[in-house]
């Protein structure tokens, strides 16, 4: 398995690799595109002040000494008379693919550009290519003679030692640039090992994490994102430890209690009014766990996130009109008094049994929990994105420090966990998994004077 930092090296040089050609390509296509004519300009200018120099001599021999001396100032020289008699100055030329064309149009008394005419190719610059194509021609009169010379640098010979200076000045920058980036990868190699540590860790289910958060990148942006998901895990963890935890105890105790009475009734001498009142007890905790299970079944399927929900359109008004119906005797039975201001012409897009279910959880908890003689009031409005419903009570409020868990499973303000009431303390859940699932947002507020919940319903 190839390591980060592996990786890391091979893309340095790949990258390396890559940018060296591309700036040799686009290097190559400016030279072409703008000094190829400039250079081609520039050694016919140096031809013919060389052809001057040269012409102005009286002796072959002067002119053979001058060219010999201009060879070894970094020219590459070639003289020929076009009838076998040829003269090589300076380096040798690599091919000597000159066109004899050249060589007549020369003679002739033409200047040849053959630095300008030079083919433009991706990857070869005719700047290096000593070919005697590649050379400006000018004609030459010496005595009676008459020749052409064609001339071009000799670039090996003009830049001498400065090749292996800037040779080395390069490969040096590579070398140390590659080694200075592979050491510095540890600054960012490092933190990933150690948040890949720490991934083993919570695999574990050690969620005691402490990782560098003080690093103002998105390394340290990652590693706070992982120490809240630390947390996060740690919180679903003991969530789900106490989630059984509650199941279990709200299991066995109406058990319990069945099994209990249940011994109690099947003595034969029990008098026959301690047994129907023993008998209406094992109902009664029947129920409870009936109820129990129906509803960890709903909070299980909620918890899976049916998209696929049956969503209709229907009356708002005329679905709480139903709940209260439902809650009617408990209402009359507490002389409590509700009010609804719930607008005939606002509609829902929603599946109409789960939202049954969030008004119901919500007024059947109102009316268990108010005193005699209080009330209960209902409120909607619909906005251009959304219908908002407020639900309120008169009751003598919730104590702030239990509002951040109401909505949490088997949750009670009564830490004594009666069940006195018949609850199961899973309503709240459930009515916060119903409006999740539509898109919405459960809020709940409270004071002295009563609890107000205020839930948002997205329209579709």
């Amino acid at each position: 398995m190839r390591t980060l930092y592996v990786r890391i090296f091979l893309i340095t040089v790949a990258v390396i690799i890559v940018s060296s050609m591309l700036g040799f390509f686009f290097s190559n296509i400016y030279y072409h595109a703008k000094l190829k004519d400039f250079n081609d300009e520039k050694l016919v200018g140096i031809a013919m002040d060389m052809k001057e120099f040269a012409e102005e001599q009286s002796k072959p021999d002067t002119v053979e000494r001058y060219l010999h001396n201009a060879a070894a100032l970094g020219y590459e020289i070639y003289v020929t008379d076009g009838q076998g008699s040829d003269q090589f100055y300076g380096r040798e030329f690599r091919e000597k693919d000159l066109d004899p064309q050249a060589v007549r149009q020369v003679l002739g008394g033409k200047v040849y550009h053959g630095v300008a005419e030079f083919p433009s190719q991706p990857f070869i610059t005719g700047f290096f290519d000593n070919q005697l194509s590649n050379t400006v021609g000018v004609p030459l009169q010496v005595g009676d003679a008459r020749y052409a010379m064609f001339m071009r640098p000799d670039v090996i010979l003009q830049f001498g030692e400065l090749r292996i200076f800037f040779a080395l000045i390069g490969a040096l920058t590579v070398g140390i640039s590659v080694l200075i980036f592979l050491f510095s990868t540890r600054y960012l190699v490092n933190p990933i090992e150690r948040l890949s540590e720490a991934t083993k860790r919570i695999a574990q289910g050690n969620y005691n994490l402490k990782l560098n958060t003080a690093r103002r990148d998105e390394i340290g942006q990652l590693a706070q994102h992982f120490m809240t998901m630390s947390r996060e895990l740690e919180r679903v963890d003991q969530a789900r430890q106490q989630f059984v935890s509650n199941v279990s105890h709200e299991i066995q105790s109406p058990l319990t209690s069945i099994q209990g009475f249940a011994q109690l009734v099947a003595d034969r001498e029990l008098p026959e009014q301690e047994r129907e009142h023993y008998a209406s007890i094992i109902e009664e905790e029947s129920r409870h766990l009936s109820l129990l299970s129906k509803q960890l079944l709903l909070l299980s399927s909620l918890e899976q996130g049916h998209e696929d929900l049956t969503r209709t359109t229907f009356s708002l008004r005329a679905q709480f009109r139903q709940a209260v119906q439902v809650l009617q005797w408990q209402l009359e039975d507490k002389e409590l008094l509700l009010r609804m201001s719930v607008p005939e012409s606002i509609t829902l897009t929603g599946n109409e049994v789960l939202l049954m279910q969030v008004w119901m959880n919500l007024l059947g908890n109102a009316v268990q929990h108010l005193p005699r003689g209080r009330s209960i009031e209902i409120r909607a409005e619909q906005t251009e994105t959304a219908c908002v419903v407020h639900i309120q009570d008169t009751g003598d409020g919730i104590a702030a420090e239990h509002l951040p868990f109401l909505f949490d499973r088997f949750y009670r303000v009564d830490h004594a966990r009666e069940r006195s009431s018949g609850g199961t303390g899973l309503g709240l859940a459930i009515v916060q998994k119903i409006i999740r699932l539509h898109h919405g947002t459960v809020e709940v507020s409270s004071s002295a004077e009563g609890t107000v919940f205020t839930l948002t319903l997205p329209q579709m």
